[in-house]
C-alpha cells in the first residue's frame, strides 16, 4: 500500500494498484507496474533451444580458436556468435529434440582464403593425431607460407585441442599430441589454413573422424 507523505496533494511511495511511488534525485516520480504476461514455450522455441544446447556444446570449447577462425564475420558480434549463426543454420541434424551436430558440414573457420588440398587424418602414434594434405600453394590465392590451423575435437569429453600457426601449407604434415584421456575416442577434425599473420583465413575442412590410438 501507498502513502501519501505530504497531504494529499503530496508524493506517495510504495505500491498502489498498478502503480509505484519513489523518488528520484529529490523528484517525485511513479511509474506502471509491466503487467506479467505468461508466454508459454511454442514448439519452434524449444526446437531452436534444443539446436542452441547442442551447437553449444560443440562450439564453446573452441571460443579461443573462434576468434581467429570467424575474425572476418564478427561484425558486431563475436567469433563464437558468428560460428553459432553459420553452423546453427547449416551444420544441424535431426528432429525435435534428438538433434546432432553435423560434423561434416560444419565451419570452424570462414574465409576467403584457398583452402586445404585432399586433407587426411591418421593415428598411428600413441595420442596422436597425424593431418596430411597436397600442396596447392600455386593455386588461386594459396601462399606456400600459409600457416596450417587444426581442430581436433572430442565429442565424449567435450573437450578440443587446437593448433594456429603450425606448419606451412607446403610442408603436407602436422601431427597433434592428445591428452591421455583421449585415447579409445573417436575425434572430429578440421583443417584451415591462414597467412602469416592470421589476417585472411580459409574456409575449414572436415578431415574426418578418427580413433586416437
Amino acid at each position: 500500500m501507498g502513502t501519501i507523505k505530504q497531504g494529499i496533494m503530496g508524493a506517495f511511495s510504495g505500491k498502489t494498484g498498478t502503480v509505484i511511488g519513489s523518488s528520484w534525485k529529490g523528484i517525485a516520480v511513479m511509474r506502471g507496474i509491466a503487467p506479467s504476461i505468461a508466454i508459454p514455450n511454442t514448439p519452434a522455441q524449444l526446437a531452436q533451444r534444443a539446436k542452441f544446447s547442442v551447437m553449444g556444446k560443440f562450439l564453446r570449447p573452441l571460443i579461443p580458436f573462434l576468434r581467429i577462425g570467424f575474425r572476418s564475420q564478427a561484425v558486431k558480434m563475436s567469433g563464437f556468435n558468428a560460428a553459432m549463426k553459420y553452423n546453427l543454420g547449416n551444420a544441424i541434424s535431426g528432429t525435435y529434440p534428438a538433434y546432432e551436430v553435423d560434423y561434416s558440414k560444419a565451419l570452424v573457420s570462414e574465409g576467403t582464403l584457398q583452402g586445404a588440398l585432399n586433407p587426411e587424418v591418421t593415428s598411428s602414434t600413441a595420442g596422436e593425431v597425424e593431418y596430411t594434405w597436397e600442396n596447392n600453394s600455386d593455386y588461386a590465392n594459396a601462399s606456400k607460407d600459409d600457416k596450417v590451423l587444426l581442430v581436433v575435437y572430442n565429442p565424449v569429453k567435450k573437450r578440443a585441442v587446437t593448433i594456429v600457426g603450425g606448419n606451412t601449407r607446403i610442408g603436407g604434415t602436422q601431427s597433434v599430441t592428445l591428452p591421455n584421456s583421449f585415447t579409445g575416442d573417436e575425434v572430429q577434425c578440421y583443417i584451415s589454413f591462414g597467412t602469416p599473420t592470421q589476417s585472411v583465413i580459409s574456409n575449414s575442412e572436415f578431415a574426418g573422424g578418427v580413433i586416437v590410438s
